[in-house]
């Protein structure tokens, strides 16, 4: 059994308070929650109105798979009309 770690940071251009933010986090994290069936949390820069970080997690089989997993949601997240912008990624695979 292998556990994948997806480390995303995001950056937020159009938020103007911690509300615009968590708004556009929110929403993020739970269509990738429901479309992947990942564990999603919000790991880094809490108090900072126009930046984030988000981790995901999936347990899996193969490394091909969560690979092409944490890719897919790189594209999506890149991809995604929500306001946010795509920075640095890392994945990791224990």
């Amino acid at each position: 059994m292998l556990i994948g770690i997806l480390t995303v940071e995001l950056f937020i251009p159009d938020s103007r308070s911690l509300k615009d933010k968590r708004a556009v986090v929110k929403g993020l994290k739970e269509r990738l929650r429901h479309r992947f069936n990942v564990s999603v949390v919000e790991t880094n820069y809490h108090e900072l109105w126009q930046r984030t970080e988000i981790k995901f997690l999936m347990g899996g089989m193969s490394k091909k798979l969560l690979d092409s997993t944490f890719d897919s949601i790189v594209s999506f997240i890149a991809n995604a009309n929500n306001g946010s912008i795509l920075g640095d990624y890392f994945i990791e695979v224990i």
